[in-house]
Formats: C-alpha cells, sequence, structure tokens
C-alpha cells in the first residue's frame, strides 16, 4: 500500500496540533481558565508524563523515556504502513492518526519537556483529565484500529 495518503493526513494531525498549541500558549497565562460551556473549558495546562499524567511526577528521566517511546512506535507504525494491502483503509487511517498524534506530542517533549494540554471536559465537579488535538488523534485511531481489527476478526470467521 502506498503510504503517503496516510502520512499526509499524520502531517495534517500534526500541523492542527501544533497551531492550536502554539495559539493557546500564545493567548492564554498558565493554569488560565476559559469557561466555553456548562461542560467544557479551555485552560493551559502541561503534562510531563503520559496518558492521565502516568510518571508525570517521576524526576525528569520520563521525557527522554516517552521520546525514545514515540521515536520507536513512529518507526514501526511506519513499517505497518507500507506493509497494508490496499483494501486495508481503515487501519492504514487509524495508523495516520496515531502516528500524526504521537509526533504532535513528541514535538512538545522536545521543545518544551511537557505536553501542552487545553482541552477540559467535565461534568459538575468530575473533570476529564486535560488533553490536546494529538490525544484526540491518538485516541480516535486506536478506536479505528480496533475497530479494524474487529472486523478483519468477524470477516475471517464468515470465511471459515
Amino acid at each position: 500500500m502506498r503510504r503517503s495518503p496516510w502520512l499526509w493526513l499524520a502531517l495534517a494531525v500534526i500541523l492542527l496540533d501544533q497551531a492550536s498549541k502554539l495559539w493557546v500558549l500564545a493567548v492564554f497565562e498558565d493554569y488560565q481558565v476559559l469557561p466555553v460551556t456548562g461542560f467544557f473549558n479551555l485552560v493551559l495546562v502541561y503534562n510531563e508524563g503520559a496518558a492521565f499524567s502516568f510518571l508525570a511526577n517521576a524526576g525528569g528521566w520520563q521525557r527522554w523515556f516517552f521520546i525514545s517511546l514515540a521515536l520507536i512506535i513512529s518507526v514501526v507504525l511506519y513499517r505497518w504502513l507500507g506493509q497494508l494491502k490496499p483494501d486495508e483503509r481503515l487501519t492504514a487511517a487509524a495508523l495516520g492518526l496515531i502516528l500524526g498524534g504521537a509526533w504532535g506530542n513528541l514535538i512538545d517533549r522536545v521543545i518544551y519537556a511537557k505536553v501542552v494540554d487545553f482541552l477540559d471536559f467535565y461534568y459538575r465537579q468530575w473533570h476529564w483529565p486535560a488533553f490536546n488535538l494529538a490525544d484526540s488523534a491518538i485516541s480516535l485511531g486506536v478506536a479505528l484500529l480496533l475497530l479494524a481489527m474487529l472486523r478483519e476478526g468477524i470477516q475471517a470467521k464468515d470465511r471459515s
């Protein structure tokens, strides 16, 4: 399968993610909250860890660990993308989204030593951990990948 359309998708994710983060960094003070709706705020926060602030207070070594992990995962996803058959578009789109999201957060780790987060959804006093567009792309990509695998499993079962 040709990688290029899916690498363009990854690049689009990177550009949208970085543009949104640059806007938030230019407009907001650290930890400033802008209420948008009764369940959503824009807020400038940072995450030195991974999802849900995993390893955020680990003393700094986690930055290099997550940079290395993102690079390794990127190579694996890139190679996987090149091995897909032309009809595996859902899997290719999923990998493009994950790759773009991984690089969006990788850029933050390299430049700022932490990830810029700004989307804050909440219900009453309970707030989901703040996240960004790269995180959204990764989550959507993983969901599509699971859907593609489930669909492939069902099709394989039907063939047997």
